[in-house]
């Protein structure tokens, strides 16, 4: 099953959470931030321990203080307009969280809209591929995909659709 909720996803009560993060793991902004400052200071300590992530590729650390149990950090690419490998960079981070999701036995994930935010991927093409890439490889596991406003939501719900 795959749905759409909208809201925060720091407040969801699932397996894992994804986290839009960037390449050190460290926090940042929009949902990166919400995630570390709702899971509280062993998120971040446990993220130092691990070293920062490539683009393209997560990371699992605990949930800390959050519901899920799990964080899966997903490094997402920077827009740079489209011909710079992008794509398949954004699909590959959402692959590589699924796997780590199938590899450690999670029933249920939450992604954000990955690299939409300060990375200025293009939120409709964000969508589309997201969606592509959990439909082909999710396996049997629960997604759902957050959208943090209506207008978000309203752009995974069609291209779930």
């Amino acid at each position: 099953m795959i749905r759409v909720w909208q809201g925060d996803i720091t407040v969801l009560a699932v397996d894992a959470i994804v986290n839009a993060a960037n390449r050190t793991l460290l926090g940042g902004g929009g949902v990166d931030g919400a995630i570390h400052r709702a899971a509280g200071p062993g998120l971040l300590e446990e993220c130092r321990r691990i070293g920062g992530c490539p683009v393209g590729e997560a990371r699992l650390t605990a949930g800390h203080g959050l519901p899920a149990r799990h964080v899966i950090h997903a490094v997402g690419p920077v827009w740079r307009g489209g011909d710079q490998g992008e794509d398949a960079a954004l699909a590959s981070a959402y692959r590589s969280s699924l796997r780590l999701a199938r590899d450690h036995a999670l029933a249920s994930i939450a992604f954000p809209a990955i690299s939409t935010g300060i990375f200025a991927f293009p939120p409709e093409r964000a969508a589309r591929i997201a969606v592509d890439t959990i439909r082909a490889h999710r396996g049997t596991l629960q997604v759902t995909l957050v959208g943090f406003d209506a207008a978000s939501a309203r752009i995974l719900e069609e291209a779930l659709a």
